[in-house]
């Protein structure tokens, strides 16, 4: 299982992979902390509360609060779809088995096909697909179905995984008043974000690049716009392709400038970081005037998508400096 860094900044109305590529490192509690019954360890009060219920279903506009609660407990994620029947099968295994851990796991549901950027961001080719969050960071798990006692094993692993970040927390599982948890109002999304969110949820990319970049030339300044405009474009960079597709295109075409730095949108999607600004600097010497200036306009782009406070990005920044100068 490995591990995809991701991030705490929440860019609302822009697709929100930069929560699952980049984040700063929670302040979760050091492994083997003693946790109070009935609640998590370091919970703000409304935590277990808002995770009350064990099996939870979650969206692209939603999933943001799951990132924060895996800094409490592990949050097994489901990609699934109601009409296939083995996804459906998974779905009430995975919630018996969550179940049986009283609190110390919980299950988010997501319906894989109304909601493209968390199905890109976790690389699901299909459904189903189940992955975690363990203190913010996604676990790639399994795809399709498997017997019970491989499921409970991953389940376990999982777990273990938990314990040796620190995460070791547990929900309450009392009763819950849905009165006494008060939903969070979020101010409205400026025009064009709002439509390029729209246009995110129905899978048209292209045009919420164009919404985002009509934000843009309104307000050159305005960052979240700039982060959106980025992860976009990444999207629809990757959209309908296959991990594989795009490897082996890489391998078999080495020379192939476009081929090369579609891998490094795949290692970015998936959280290799480094390997992808790595793989774009290290082609950068080599290419001729148009070639270097392809390559370092993604480079700012994979910086934004990934975050221009993380380290990882001061030193591929400082890195292209060298080289340009």
């Amino acid at each position: 299982m490995s591990m995809i860094p991701p991030s705490a900044a929440s860019l609302r109305g822009a697709v929100d992979l930069s929560s699952l590529v980049n984040r700063p490192q929670p302040g979760a509690s050091a492994p083997g902390a003693g946790v109070a019954a009935g609640g998590a360890s370091g919970a703000p009060a409304g935590a277990a509360g808002a995770a009350g219920a064990l099996v939870q279903e979650a969206t692209d506009a939603t999933f943001t609060q799951f990132i924060e609660l895996s800094n409490q407990v592990p949050v097994i994620v489901d990609l699934k779809a109601d009409w296939a029947e083995a996804s459906v099968e998974l779905t009430a295994l995975l919630t018996r088995i969550v179940t049986e851990y009283a609190g110390r796991l919980v299950l988010v549901g997501i319906d894989a096909q109304n909601n493209p950027q968390l199905a890109q961001a976790f690389q699901a080719q299909s459904v189903p697909t189940v992955a975690a969050l363990v203190g913010g960071r996604p676990v790639q798990l399994f795809q399709g179905s498997y017997p019970e006692e491989e499921v409970r094993a991953v389940i376990e692993q999982v777990l273990q995984l938990a314990a040796q970040n620190g995460v070791t927390g547990t929900i309450d599982v009392g009763p819950v008043d849905p009165d006494a948890v008060a939903e969070p109002v979020e101010e409205p999304l400026p025009p064009h974000h709002a439509e390029a969110y729209d246009a995110i949820a129905r899978g048209d990319y292209a045009e919420a690049i164009r919404e985002y970049q009509t934000a843009i030339a309104q307000n050159p300044r305005d960052a979240l716009a700039v982060a959106g405009l980025a992860q976009v474009k990444l999207l629809e960079r990757l959209q309908d392709k296959s991990l594989d597709e795009i490897r082996s295109a890489a391998a078999a075409a080495p020379d192939d400038l476009a081929a090369q730095m579609l891998v490094a949108d795949l290692d970015v999607s998936g959280g290799h970081i480094d390997d992808a600004f790595d793989r774009l600097l290290t082609l950068f010497p080599a290419q001729d005037a148009d070639g270097k200036n392809t390559v370092r306009t993604r480079l700012l782009e994979l910086f934004e998508v990934v975050g221009n406070d993380d380290p990882r990005v001061a030193a591929a920044r400082r890195r292209l400096t060298m080289l340009l100068y």
